[in-house]
């Protein structure tokens, strides 16, 4: 690993997470749910936000009324595993940082059509720039399925970012208000 690529990264991360915080407004994301991406989806895989990310529990349940078979995210050591999730919260663990459903897991990963991923960054080519964790970035090439980042205002780079060979770009970056495609 190229340790200058992946101090670039922090150095940008603890930047654009200082920025998030100074300019947080807690707007939602129900702009995405009439875009035809998420139309045809069937299957999504989404998260829960925390702090300041962008805002999802609108566009959770938006796409639970819509029919759509949600899934989150559940940590199991360093990798990631989806629960599909109905809306209910007492169906949540809430007893760690960030809530996680309780239920069975999904393993049907070739079934998901459509997938939320948070995103500090990303720039003009779908590369985007997550907490750190790696948790996404080790998920991702698993799952062929349309990948859009969710983004703040003025959190879309025209300059590149920093990248390490395992990164991949997304299809697409949204904010709350529009949506910008990388890939058809």
């Amino acid at each position: 690993m190229n340790q200058d690529v992946k101090s670039d990264k922090e150095q940008l991360r603890k930047r654009y997470r200082r920025e998030r915080h100074d300019g947080f407004l807690p707007i939602e994301f129900t702009n995405l749910i009439d875009i035809a991406e998420v139309q045809k989806a069937q299957v999504i895989a989404s998260y829960i936000s925390y702090g300041d990310e962008p805002v999802t529990k609108f566009l959770n349940q938006s796409l639970i009324n819509a029919g759509k078979t949600l899934l989150l995210p559940c940590i199991n050591g360093t990798e990631m595993e989806w629960v599909q999730w109905n809306g209910d919260d007492a169906k949540l663990d809430s007893k760690k940082r960030i809530p996680e459903p309780i239920g069975e897991k999904f393993t049907n990963w070739s079934a998901i059509d459509l997938v939320l991923v948070p995103a500090l960054r990303m720039d003009s080519e779908g590369f985007r720039l997550g907490q750190g964790g790696g948790f996404y970035d080790r998920f991702l090439p698993k799952v062929s399925a349309w990948k859009i980042g969710l983004l703040h205002d003025g959190e879309l780079s025209s300059q590149k970012l920093p990248r390490e060979a395992h990164d991949i770009p997304l299809d697409a970056a949204a904010t709350p208000d529009l949506v910008i495609r990388f890939k058809a």
